[in-house]
């Protein structure tokens, strides 16, 4: 197994505790104070959100660096339902292109929070979700995302992780690109596959996905202090 794991995103936040406590009580993490800051994950191999003080209300825009986290699960009509009745505001579920069944909501602080179900709308097992669990149970961090303008630069700097995934977004001007820490590779080895969507959706651990918006001039994100990697 490989030695380093993607283990956290760092952010520089108002208010560290309230955030964990947000992302304990209505997204179901675990959140424990740490180093100053707040600490908050699912168990298992996936990344964990590591808060630091010292962060000011900021409007985040599409030219920062940083733009969101996602959250994969097994059944996202139970988590969006879970949290409307939290009174959390939560775009409907959709089928983005190709790409995979999704919903969006911003945490307290304005950062942005992808809800992706492991399975394309439609193709979702019975009894995928339990209703009794947090965001019906199974999710994990499944991505980090950050902006780019280069790809080629991105991928050299990182030539240790794996690239798993290359989805095409042109209609929106940009593509993704999706990286982990894994020897594990996908079912097709045509990265662009559709198929190998759904699995990247299982990974217990964290992809860092990149936005690849060709030639763009992105901003530093006030927030984003870093990935801490172990």
């Amino acid at each position: 197994m490989p030695v380093k794991r993607l283990s956290g995103v760092q952010l520089q936040v108002q208010d560290p505790e309230r955030l964990a406590r947000f992302y304990s009580d209505v997204l179901g993490m675990t959140a424990r104070s740490e180093n100053g800051g707040w600490r908050a994950g699912y168990a298992g191999a996936d990344a964990d959100l590591v808060l630091q003080p010292g962060g000011r209300p900021v409007q985040h825009s599409r030219d920062e660096r940083y733009w969101k986290i996602g959250i994969c699960l097994p059944d996202l009509d139970t988590a969006c339902e879970q949290l409307r009745q939290k009174g959390i505001e939560v775009s409907a579920p959709h089928q983005f292109r190709n790409i995979g069944y999704m919903a969006h909501l911003h945490d307290p602080e304005g950062f942005a929070v992808e809800l992706l179900q492991h399975d394309f709308q439609g193709k979702r097992p019975d009894g995928a979700g339990d209703p009794a669990l947090p965001l019906g149970g199974g999710a994990h961090l499944g991505q980090i995302t950050l902006r780019t303008g280069d790809i080629a630069a991105e991928l050299a700097m990182r030539a240790d992780m794996t690239l798993l995934s290359v989805q095409d977004v042109a209609e929106f001007g940009f593509d993704l690109h999706f990286l982990a820490y894994t020897d594990e590779t996908p079912p097709d080895p045509d990265l662009q596959a559709v198929g190998n969507r759904t699995w990247l959706w299982k990974r217990p651990y964290t992809t860092l996905e990149f936005q690849h918006i060709a030639g763009a001039d992105l901003r530093d994100s006030p927030a984003f202090l870093g990935l801490e990697i172990t």
